[in-house]
């Protein structure tokens, strides 16, 4: 396992703990807790701390995609797993320098963390949401 793909473990968890709380937990201390106990010696501090400052800077936009790309789900009956591997999806998707997570990188990380932790149709759910905003990202770049 690559230590991208541990790292963005080591997110998910901390973005379902601080979205299980209500936000009300400092990430920064939920962040450095998951390091210690999942990845003492992972040296992708930094990867983790943009992917978590992103999804938080661009909290808002990325639900209101979630939202549009969903709308059969609404945000708050989506599981805690499956909303906030969309929102890591999303924002490495959307906001992420292709050079650093290609999209196609972006969406298969996601579909697996879906997989890994989510429920049995999460993988399916993940993939179709963020096929749905990357084909519209292609179709508005041409």
């Amino acid at each position: 396992m690559s230590t991208r793909h541990l790292t963005r473990r080591i997110v998910l968890q901390t973005l379902y703990e601080w979205d299980f709380f209500n936000g009300e937990k400092i990430w920064l201390d939920i962040l450095n807790k998951n390091f210690l106990e999942f990845g003492p010696d992972l040296d992708e501090r930094e990867f983790a701390k943009n992917i978590i400052k992103g999804v938080l800077e661009n909290f808002e936009e990325i639900n209101n995609i979630i939202t549009s790309a969903a709308p059969q789900w609404p945000l708050e009956k989506t599981t805690l797993i499956d909303r906030n591997v969309l929102r890591m999806g999303l924002f490495e998707l959307i906001y992420s320098d292709d050079k650093e997570v290609p999209p196609k990188v972006a969406i298969n990380e996601a579909i697996e963390l879906a997989k890994e932790f989510g429920g049995e149709s999460s993988g399916k759910f993940v993939n179709g949401v963020l096929g749905t905003v990357y084909k519209e990202m292609k179709e508005e770049n041409e």
